[in-house]
């Protein structure tokens, strides 16, 4: 695989909600022609409250807005926020919407997990982070930690391409042909900064592979260190074999991971690989000061990416994705410090003998939750390629 390198982009890092939401509602308050969001949790809350009632505005000024929530992880929006926002002019589509709640069919892993925007083909914003507040536990006093950019020039081009692809799909899925394309705008594409990036998607036709693919080619390609932050961290055979011939050609790999779960039964699976990492020199923190969610990395610190793509089978092999990878040192640092920051603030290193010491009925949990993730895997389908 190669990456399509583009140069000339002016690329913004925004971690937490708290950066992201204010600039995400300033540029649809700004938009002029055409919106396009697409996610997977569009929460009734206050942040997707506010963020409903800043489309509803620019649906009523006559802009062409396109929202495209997944089904699974939107099924709140549908009961909540759907119904006014399509009143207001919001064109709205549901991604695979759930009926059968209890259904193990193949299809239903296959999830629309990418979380972007692009407004008036001027701007977009790639990330991580779903419309939903960073508070959403109450107990906690922490945001959940996650990432998104904020990206003009260039890159633009194959961004807008994406949604626009998706969205026509989408609508040809869901039997509303006549919204197969509304929007007007075209990538304002010309080069503002000094920035190389490139665009990565997953999906299951032509692209099954290209992120986990762009990961390998850094890994590859590292030479002292990976610091590697995702919320679900489950890799396959490909990427596991990787981390473990960097840590033998001497790369320092540190892994960020949830320490407080929010699904654990994939926390359970995770830790029982972690004899593994460990034994080859890696580092294993798991992060206590809330949800963990980031899906980035970063390799020596010229190689960054951020996205929505966990480094787990579901993201890796079922569900829609999107990633982007920048080779730029400045901004490979700023990531690099943040995410130092986060380790330093709410880390707890997991260390070879002490885990070796965890009761056996500790490990035997692990193991029985790492069986069951790979049985569901297996019922979709794709259990011969983690």
């Amino acid at each position: 695989m190669t990456l399509h390198w583009l140069r000339g982009n002016a690329i913004t890092l925004l971690e937490n909600g708290t950066c992201f939401f204010p600039a995400l509602l300033e540029e649809i308050d700004r938009a002029t022609t055409e919106i396009f969001l697409e996610t997977y949790i569009f929460a009734p809350d206050d942040v997707g409250q506010a963020i409903a009632a800043a489309l509803q505005r620019a649906a009523r000024r006559g802009i062409t807005v396109h929202l495209i929530v997944d089904g699974f992880g939107g099924r709140d929006f549908v009961a909540h926020l759907m119904e006014p926002l399509t009143a207001a002019g919001v064109h709205v589509l549901i991604y695979r919407r759930e009926v059968a709640t209890l259904s193990l069919r193949r299809h239903r892993l296959r999830r629309l997990h990418r979380k972007l925007a692009v407004i008036d083909g001027r701007v977009a914003f790639v990330g991580g982070i779903n419309i939903i507040s960073d508070y959403e536990a109450p107990a906690l006093d922490a945001p959940r930690q996650d990432y998104t950019v904020r990206i003009e020039g260039p890159l633009l081009a194959p961004i807008h391409t994406s949604v626009k692809h998706v969205w026509g799909l989408v609508s040809w899925a869901s039997f509303r042909r006549r919204l197969r394309l509304l929007g007007k705008a075209n990538a304002q594409a010309l080069p503002v900064g000094n920035m190389e990036a490139a665009f990565v998607i997953r999906d299951n036709i032509r692209h099954r592979r290209d992120i986990e693919d762009a990961y390998l080619l850094g890994i590859a390609a590292a030479r002292r260190e990976i610091i590697l932050a995702n919320a679900y961290f489950l890799p396959g055979r490909r990427f596991r074999q990787a981390l473990l011939a960097a840590a033998r050609r001497g790369v320092r790999i540190t892994l960020l991971v949830q320490g407080l779960a929010d699904h654990p039964l994939q926390q359970r699976a995770t830790r029982a690989i972690y004899d593994s990492l460990l034994n080859a020199g890696m580092r294993i923190i798991e992060y206590h000061r809330s949800y963990l969610h980031a899906k980035v990395a970063v390799i020596d610190e010229h190689w960054a990416t951020v996205g929505s793509s966990n480094i787990d089978p579901f993201s890796l092999l079922l569900a829609r994705e999107a990633n982007v990878v920048i080779r730029h040192p400045p901004f490979a640092t700023a990531l690099r410090d943040s995410l130092q920051q986060a380790i330093a603030r709410g880390g707890r290193e997991i260390h070879a003998d002490a885990w070796q010491r965890a009761p056996l009925s500790q490990r035997l949990i692990n193991w029985t939750a790492y069986g069951l993730v790979r049985l569901m895997i297996g019922i979709a389908g794709y259990g011969n390629r983690h």
